[in-house]
């Protein structure tokens, strides 16, 4: 499987990613479809009422343009044909005012056909219907075809003007229009049933007949009028209006009508030839002139005011989508504005539990986690609390104070648990320390009870060497625990001492050539954790190098402080290796990782040590192909050496591997302590003594050893003590071994309370004597040397 392919069956792709889509983008689109949705159906509002107007001030042009000459058409061809009704009745001066009537007729229907030409086609039948007008003249002239045909043509004319009034009027898209429109062409109606009882009566003549099918004209057009005023008009009719029609209703003239109408249908008579009128008809002429004309001035009143209502209308269409579209365009951007705001608001909440979590998980929480690793207190004000809001984002603000704080409360736990476990190493360790302290103490009393054995003393010090490390160990497992080693140094220490006191804790010491200058010391409170770091990075050097290499350990003042440097002659290490290896340098590990690594833990004990000092470890590939330790130890930890720490008897050379470790047997009987012995190039005694040289001329030159291995010791006075025995004339005086002081250099925690050692008796050995124990220490420590040799692989 290539790294890249995701887990599962082979050849099944995965289940496709759905997109996430940003909060903002949500936020915006739910704006944004509302107010698209809001903005069409205003568009859509705002043409329908535009188009609305449109048709209105179309219908109202059309209205004014072609509506007055066709009225007055219609009361042309009224008036023309009661005219010729009367022309064919015989009445006197018929012919003169039918000529007067016709000419008015055609000057009507002249301008109407040119007006009619430019507009639509609802007047195309009117149009149609003039065109016979000349043909039904010469009829009536003639008197031929009957005056019912002729008769019949005019009032079809008039109807199609009728009709054409009311197709103009009724298809206006406002319902207010279209209602006050009504009363208008239904009194066109009124009026043109009222100018049929005209031609009707004008038709009976001056013999006042009528046939009966002109009987029942007149008959059907009183009773369509009355109708027509009663449901149809009045009720309609504005209040202006309905007190003008009032008034005529009122007048003589329209009393005198209803009388003559009345008469007509309860008077007539009926004779042969047909219906004989009553005398009141005389009367009509007279009264018709007059109320006609009032009923020609209301419906032109009328009807302009239907088209003044007609363009008002429009008008107040124009204004309603001009408020329409500022209300919707305030209304879209206070839409705007309120998303905008709310989007703002919700998104700098939401970037604000952002960064709180943020905060709280790479700083606070952290923080928190270290204190509590560190056994110190939490304070629980520094951690996010729940608020109770009840919005999404307060729940999701205290969601995530609730998860925090069982987190905390987790890691509270586990460093509780860490703590104990620390406090049950450390138990541990102290009792096992106190085994180990008493151990050291019974191999020193063995040493010095036993040193004449050379088989028994080679024993005792491997034994004084494994027992060493097994107490570095135990402090290995307090340091891990959490606890410090103190130091119990009350004086500055030099590094050459230094590096020999954390070289004498490696089993392998013999290995470890020192290099370094004695002007400078460490402070005392630094010495040991110094000592045991370096103690582990020497031990890790001798045990990943081969046997018979040297792991060299040199020291020397840089910028920052003082530069220990341990190289090695290790196989090669890969970077990759080097950078987790640093790593454990500087990140103290959780108890899982040091269990996974039990058996490597020198590492993790260095980098505790290093955090304390304050000191850098680096591991790197050396020049030689091995590893090479760095460790910089902080200038305030240095100091300048004493001059109380340098004796004219011990040059401050550098130390070697012909230096022996602390563990080895004191030497029985009051002898000089040298602490850097000097190495000769002979092993045997010499009687010359060099003068001590500058730290200048200080520089570091080999020891030369013995067939064992070990370094020979040499003295230091100036002269051969006195010869008791030939053997031992030229025989030096032999320097002092250094003395262990039990538990120094080991923990508070694993110190524990010893029996009061015996007072020391004061050696009373001669010179003699004790020239002879130092010959016979030398054939003991050559013997063990051989037998380690021969013990190693």
């Amino acid at each position: 499987m290539s790294p890249i392919e995701p887990e599962g069956v082979r050849g099944k792709s995965p289940a496709r990613r759905r997109r996430v889509v940003r909060l903002r983008t949500l936020l915006v689109w739910l704006a944004v479809v509302p107010t698209v949705a809001m903005g069409a159906q205003v568009t859509l509002t705002a043409e329908r009422l535009l188009t609305q107007s449109e048709h209105l001030r179309a219908d109202v042009a059309a209205a004014e343009k072609v509506g007055a000459p066709l009225y007055t058409l219609m009361v042309d061809m009224q008036s023309e044909r009661t005219m010729t009704a009367a022309l064919w009745a015989g009445a006197a001066g018929a012919e003169d005012e039918l000529r007067n009537r016709r000419e008015a007729t055609d000057r009507g229907a002249a301008e109407f056909r040119r007006l009619a030409d430019s507009s639509n086609g609802s007047f195309e039948e009117v149009t149609q219907r003039l065109d016979g007008l000349a043909a039904y003249r010469q009829r009536a002239d003639a008197h031929t075809g009957g005056a019912d045909a002729t008769l019949a043509y005019y009032t079809g004319v008039i109807d199609a003007v009728i009709q054409a009034y009311q197709r103009e009027f009724s298809h206006a898209d406002d319902a207010d229009i279209v209602q006050e429109s009504r009363p208008v062409v239904a009194m066109l109606v009124a009026t043109e049933m009222v100018a049929r009882e005209d031609t009707l009566l004008s038709l009976a003549g001056p013999s006042r007949q009528l046939n009966a099918a002109g009987f029942d004209q007149f008959i059907s057009a009183v009773g369509a009028h009355r109708h027509l005023y009663e449901t149809w008009i009045v009720p309609y009719l504005p209040e202006g209006d309905l007190r003008f029609y009032e008034r005529i209703v009122a007048s003589s003239e329209w009393q005198t009508k209803l009388r003559i109408e009345n008469a007509i249908i309860s008077k007539h008579a009926d004779v042969d030839s047909g219906v004989k009128l009553p005398a009141e008809v005389g009367g009509w002429r007279a009264a018709h002139a007059n109320f006609s004309v009032q009923m020609a001035t209301l419906n032109i009143d009328r009807a302009r005011k239907v088209l003044m209502r007609g363009e008002a209308k429009a008008a107040e269409l124009e204004t309603e989508v001009a408020w329409l579209i500022g209300v919707s365009g305030g209304g879209l951007l206070v839409v705007v504005v309120i998303v905008v705001f709310t989007t703002r608001s919700v998104l700098r909440r939401l970037r604000d539990l952002h960064e709180r979590t943020v905060t709280v998980a790479e700083e606070t929480l952290p923080d928190v986690v270290a204190r509590l690793q560190r056994g110190q207190s939490v304070d629980d004000g520094v951690l996010p609390a729940v608020r109770g809001d009840r919005d999404e984002v307060g729940r999701i603000s205290d969601a995530f104070a609730r998860t925090v704080a069982v987190s905390v409360d987790g890691h509270r736990q586990l460093a509780a648990e860490r703590h104990g476990f620390g406090m049950f190493a450390t138990g541990i360790a102290s009792r096992t320390g106190n085994l180990v302290s008493r151990q050291l103490s019974l191999t020193e009393d063995l040493q010095d009870t036993f040193g004449h054995d050379e088989a028994l003393l080679a024993q005792l010090m491997r034994a004084d060497q494994l027992t060493v490390g097994m107490r570095r160990q135990i402090e290995n497992l307090l340091i891990l625990a959490g606890g410090e080693v103190p130091d119990p140094h009350t004086e500055p220490m030099r590094i050459a001492d230094l590096l020999r006191e954390a070289a004498a804790e490696v089993e392998d010491f013999r290995r470890i050539e020192r290099q370094a200058l004695d002007e400078t010391s460490v402070e005392p409170q630094a010495i040991s954790q110094i000592s045991h770091l370096l103690a582990e990075l020497l031990d890790n050097a001798t045990r990943f190098s081969p046997p018979r290499s040297k792991v060299v350990i040199r020291a020397e003042l840089v910028a920052d402080g003082l530069s220990i440097e341990i190289e090695d002659r290790g196989p090669r290490v890969s970077p990759e290796r080097y950078e987790e290896m640093n790593g454990r340098l500087h990140e103290a590990p959780p108890y899982s990782v040091l269990a996974q690594n039990a058996h490597r833990l020198g590492l993790f004990v260095v980098g505790h040590l290093a955090d304390q000092l304050r000191a850098t470890v680096t591991l790197r590939r050396s020049v030689y192909g091995g590893t090479s330790a760095v460790v910089v130890v902080p200038g305030e930890l240095l100091m300048a050496t004493p001059t109380t720490l340098r004796t004219p008897t011990t040059p401050a050379l550098p130390a070697t591997v012909a230096d022996a470790p602390r563990e080895l047997p004191r030497a029985t009987g009051p002898v000089p302590v040298a602490l850097s012995p000097e190495p000769e190039p002979d092993p045997r005694p010499s009687a010359a003594v060099p003068a001590p040289r500058t730290a200048e001329e200080r520089v570091p030159e080999p020891a030369p050893l013995t067939a064992a291995g070990l370094p020979s010791r040499r003295t230091k006075a100036p002269a051969p003590a006195p010869a008791v025995r030939p053997a031992l004339a030229a025989a030096p005086a032999r320097p002092a071994l250094p003395e262990r002081v039990p538990q120094t250099h080991i923990a508070e925690q694993l110190r524990a309370p010893r029996t009061p050692e015996t007072a020391v008796r004061q050696d009373t050995a001669t010179p003699e004597e004790v020239a002879d124990a130092w010959a016979d220490y030398e054939r003991g420590t050559q013997t063990v040397e051989e037998e380690l040799r021969r013990d190693r692989p």
